[in-house]
């Protein structure tokens, strides 16, 4: 609780410390800072908000319990690769008749650590998938209920699917 009390407070004089320094600066055009917080804002609430919610319930559907810690950790790892990278990846500031400028493949590039990070959760996941088969394999084989029994919420099938008693 401490620790939180303490950045709400840091936060809140950084804040005041650029809105200082904003009403001081003889060159603000407040229009302009206006236009900016509220692109920040659509981009923000509208764009942003609204890819991780859709992510986050893809995840919620396709993705068994037991793996989706992992599963989340490396979907933001790729997002945020993604994000930084997607700059150089679509050339923004190359001036076509200098081609030192960029040089490297950077979608290749991009890509090749996309598929690193992905090859890395899934061994991530490895553990517990091995750990979950073992523990179901000392029930009898094919886990709860035996064979072709459908899953259960909490066998890391679909949330809301519960198999009759």
């Amino acid at each position: 609780m401490r620790a939180r009390v303490a950045l709400v407070a840091a936060g809140a004089l950084l804040i005041g410390y650029a809105v200082a320094g904003a009403l001081t600066d003889p060159e603000l055009a407040p229009a302009g800072v206006l236009v900016f917080l509220a692109g920040v804002l659509v981009g923000h609430d509208v764009v942003w908000m609204a890819g991780v919610l859709t992510v986050g319930a893809l995840l919620a559907r396709f993705v068994p319990r037991r793996h989706r810690p992992v599963v989340r950790a490396g979907v933001i790892g790729a997002a945020a690769l993604t994000v930084v990278a997607l700059p150089l990846v679509l050339g923004f500031g190359r001036p076509p008749d200098d081609p030192s400028v960029l040089p490297l493949p950077y979608g290749r590039n991009l890509a090749v650590v996309l598929l690193l990070v992905a090859a890395a959760t899934a061994v991530a996941c490895l553990p517990v998938e091995l750990r979950h088969r073992r523990r179901g394999a000392g029930r009898g084989g094919a886990g709860r209920g035996g064979a072709g029994a459908r899953p259960r919420a909490d066998d890391g099938g679909p949330p809301g699917r519960v198999d009759p008693p």
